[in-house]
């Protein structure tokens, strides 16, 4: 099955040993994204503006990958605390209007570079 790296300057470029996404036949599977600025820098200490930017991160992704938000068919979705949950959830469900993707969300400890929220999604793009 053919394989493509997806890579674009709308979004940080990996801090490690992996790629900001992989395309695989029809799927397109991200690297789980922060809330850092395609330049690389953390846009601030608050889950609002973190959310934002990781949703931003991924759709810049999905375009490079050929597609949008409405081929996602699922995310993951990792945050340093729960009680941002119905925060996170007002931001999210703007970014994807009616489009619902399958969804996990959990609580992790330590997020990569302290951040508040990361998230990672899987697309098909036929």
């Amino acid at each position: 099955m053919e394989q493509q790296i997806i890579q674009t300057d709308g979004a940080p470029a990996a801090i490690g040993p992996y790629v900001q996404g992989r395309k695989v036949g029809p799927f397109l599977y991200t690297s789980g994204q922060i809330g850092w600025t395609p330049d690389g820098q953390p846009v601030g200490d608050n889950i609002e503006l973190q959310t934002k930017q990781v949703l931003a991160n991924l759709a810049a992704i999905l375009k490079a990958g050929g597609g949008d938000t409405s081929h996602v068919v699922k995310t993951m979705v990792f945050v340093k605390n729960m009680n941002d949950f119905d925060k996170i959830n007002k931001i999210y469900a703007a970014f994807f209007g009616d489009h619902k993707p399958a969804r996990s969300l959990v609580e992790a400890a330590r997020l990569p570079k302290d951040v508040l929220i990361e998230i990672e999604c899987i697309a098909y793009i036929p």
